[in-house]
């Protein structure tokens, strides 16, 4: 008798990153997996995991660190989309600095760094992928505006990133606007040409193409084969801009960028980062294997060999002798206001004369992704009260035109809890005083409004504002062409104006995921 041995199929949630984690490039080495997303006007640059299963991640660090200045990039500026890729022992990152050095590459033995200075390239607009190909380096990038944008490839010497041919137009989409994300691929003796089309917002979608030869002609599939454009009841949108990666049994995936609107109307998290099984057709066209035709938030498959770990909280009380990977700053980290261990194992943050409303500042604050549309950050903070020119607390923020925050500060010898609301003008919501040194602030999402309040060191918990989720989505702060990150949450200290002189302490931070 022949036993037949059953499948285990095991399931995985969407996304598999929460949060701000757009635009992703995944590659493999043996069998470890390296993810790469687009950061924007956040420094450092381009985080980076790791993984061994492709559901469980680490991030590792960052890929664009003291080599790297973003100081004068505007909200949404910055670090485009990134491709990484490996070759020869080397890995490769390539991306696109906008209004800064444009298309350039860095490169690192060991992904955890360190990476090198940047390598310029010179031609294309943005989202450049790269592609070694025998001897042959190539650069794939998207090139032009709107309905007019169109793929172009050229050669590169890898070392100095000079071109050794001149750009050739290769590909022009599906008729769509923006056709962009390029990534060649050469796959046994096919060479496939994978893109975004039709921008980031709902009528995004990912298109491929194949051909025998590198430069084409390419033949377009008959479909997108992947998009929720005309599924808008879904939970899950704007799905596209995606990379391919093989494991080691030969099986394909797909890692890619989505958006979970709240309550189907309004985009906290910004882009996040999915995945999916793909199989290919019997004349050998690729497609996102999910049984139904559609990315779902939990999908089960028989290619996975590990369940995924659910990972609900983040908590730290800044005994470390260096901050957690996981945080991250706006344009510039100076050191000298982040100053830790102090007062006894307490995190300092000293309020710069930047103010959290001030165009292209890097004002004092320490940020984490929000993870889904339900949770809660919470701290504690004390204010000694020698000065009257500190604010600090907790912000929720997408930028410096939206955000809200709740902090502490001293007006007229008095302890004064203070919460505000910026959506293009500064609104003071409310003010409480309070007579306790150490109080403890916390803000709780539940899809629909940001709710504030403060645990005193003695005494009852209190609510202070509740304030709707809106003014802070993409659809509220110029849709998905003019947003391109998602909302964060954390730490800040400003003088409000001038450099402060009195000191911010927080205690702890504790971040909870309250969806899984």
């Amino acid at each position: 008798m022949v036993k037949i041995k059953e499948l285990t199929v095991l399931k995985f949630n969407n996304p598999i990153l929460s949060g701000f984690y757009p635009d992703p490039s995944i590659e493999r080495v043996g069998d470890d997996y390296y993810l790469v997303l687009s950061s924007f006007e956040y420094y450092p640059g381009v985080p980076i995991f790791h993984s061994k299963d492709l559901v469980n991640w680490d991030q590792i660090g960052y890929v664009l660190t003291d080599q790297f200045n973003l100081e004068s990039r505007k909200g949404s500026k910055g670090i485009f989309a990134p491709t990484l890729r490996y070759h020869d022992g080397v890995f490769y990152m390539i991306t696109t600095d906008t209004d800064g050095i444009g298309n350039f590459y860095v490169t690192a033995t060991d992904p955890r760094g360190p990476w090198s200075e940047p390598i310029t390239i010179p031609y294309g607009n943005i989202d450049p992928s790269l592609t070694f190909i025998g001897d042959t380096t190539y650069v794939t990038i998207q090139n032009g505006e709107g309905y007019g944008s169109h793929i172009i490839q050229y050669e590169i010497d890898k070392e100095t990133g000079e071109a050794l041919t001149e750009p050739v137009k290769i590909f022009s989409g599906d008729g769509g606007q923006w056709t962009e994300g390029p990534h060649l691929y050469k796959i046994d003796s096919t060479y496939y040409l994978m893109c975004a089309c039709g921008g980031t917002g709902e009528d995004h979608r990912e298109i491929i193409a194949r051909s025998e030869n590198p430069y084409g002609p390419f033949e377009l599939y008959e479909q997108p084969i992947l998009t929720h454009r005309e599924i808008r009841e879904h939970p899950i949108q704007t799905i596209g801009h995606a990379d391919l990666v093989d494991d080691p049994d030969g099986n394909w995936w797909m890692v890619f960028l989505g958006t979970r609107p709240a309550n189907g109307k309004y985009t906290l998290m910004g882009r996040e980062t999915f995945l999916a099984p793909v199989e290919f057709t019997e004349d050998g066209w690729p497609y996102v294997d999910n049984n139904d035709g559609t990315v779902q938030e939990v999908m089960e498959t028989p290619q996975l060999k590990v369940e995924q770990k659910k990972n609900s909280e983040f908590f730290t009380d800044f005994t470390e002798h260096e901050l957690d990977v996981t945080w991250t700053y706006l344009r510039k980290k100076r050191d000298a206001y982040f100053v830790f261990p102090s007062r006894n194992g307490w995190l300092r943050l000293d309020g710069r004369a930047d103010k959290l409303t001030d165009e292209q500042a890097h004002p004092t604050i320490l940020l984490q992704r929000q993870p889904s549309h339900h949770f809660k950050a919470e701290t504690r903070v004390y204010l000694k009260g020698e000065f009257e020119d500190c604010e600090a607390g907790l912000v929720v923020w997408l930028n410096e035109y939206a955000h809200q925050t709740i902090g502490e500060k001293f007006v007229d010898e008095k302890r004064i809890i203070t919460v505000t609301e910026v959506a293009q003008h500064k609104r003071i919501v409310k003010e409480i005083e309070v007579d306790t040194d150490i109080i403890d602030l916390k803000v709780e999402c539940d899809g629909s409004y940001y709710t504030y309040s403060i645990q005193p060191e003695e005494g009852e918990a209190q609510e202070v504002a509740k304030l709707s989720v809106a003014s802070l989505s993409t659809e509220h702060n110029g849709g998905f062409g003019g947003v391109f990150t998602g909302v964060m949450v954390g730490l800040y200290a400003t003088g409000n104006g001038k450099k402060a002189q009195e000191k911010a302490y927080f205690d702890w931070f504790k971040l909870t995921d309250q969806s899984r």
